[in-house]
């Protein structure tokens, strides 16, 4: 994975990482990434589901989107995934901070046009947000193919981000009256929710359960 001036972290370097052994698993664990363009000097971000594949991330959306007719025209983004782990609260406020984990992608778009692909894609996007779900549920049939986009994003260059660890507090501020420590923080499944609008009761997956 080559890395330039786009990806080189100036600040706190030692908390960062170009290797794949580091970003590919923070990629795989995100539920959801923020693809950043530009059009004709405009910004924009959108927060999309997403899945990797070898080197590549893949999204889906409709044919309709605006921002799937400018993606597939295959335009330079940036991809951001960000994971807070804990709030570091520290005695004095400008030590404040917080674990996180994170990793900042580039690459330009393709739309994907071979089927194959497409359904693969598909399949472990579905797969990303719940593993076991693709076999359980009901395929897309041709006509939502047809309204479907999907945008493979081949990686670049990316870096990571990782803080873990503590308090660090100035030495002369250790004896200040006040609570310091880390507030860790994770995302939490809860119980499951049947769909109100069920015919019949079909019972919790495995794959839910626990």
């Amino acid at each position: 994975m080559m890395n330039t001036s786009r990806t080189k972290l100036t600040r706190l370097p030692k908390r960062g990482a170009h290797d794949a052994e580091t970003i590919y698993p923070i990629l795989d664990a995100a539920l959801v990434c923020h693809i950043s363009y530009c059009i004709d000097g405009q910004p924009f971000i959108i927060p999309t589901a997403f899945c990797r594949i070898e080197d590549t991330l893949y999204i889906h959306g409709s044919v309709g989107s605006h921002f799937f007719r400018e993606l597939a025209k295959g335009v330079h983004v940036c991809v951001a995934v960000t994971f807070i782990d804990g709030l570091i609260l520290a005695r004095s406020a400008f030590s404040h901070s917080v674990n996180y984990r994170s990793v900042v992608a580039f690459g330009k778009s393709r739309l994907v046009e071979d089927e194959a692909e497409s359904w693969l894609a598909l399949e472990r996007i579905t797969e990303q947000i719940m593993p076991g779900r693709w076999a359980d549920t009901r395929h897309p049939n041709a006509s939502e193919m047809k309204k479907t986009m999907v945008i493979a994003i081949p990686i670049e260059e990316a870096s990571a981000k990782v803080r873990t660890g503590g308090v660090n507090d100035d030495p002369e501020d250790l004896a200040l009256p006040y609570w310091a420590g880390v507030v860790p923080l994770s995302l939490t499944y809860h119980t499951p929710v049947p769909d109100e609008k069920r015919i019949k009761d079909v019972p919790l997956p495995d794959y839910l359960k626990g």
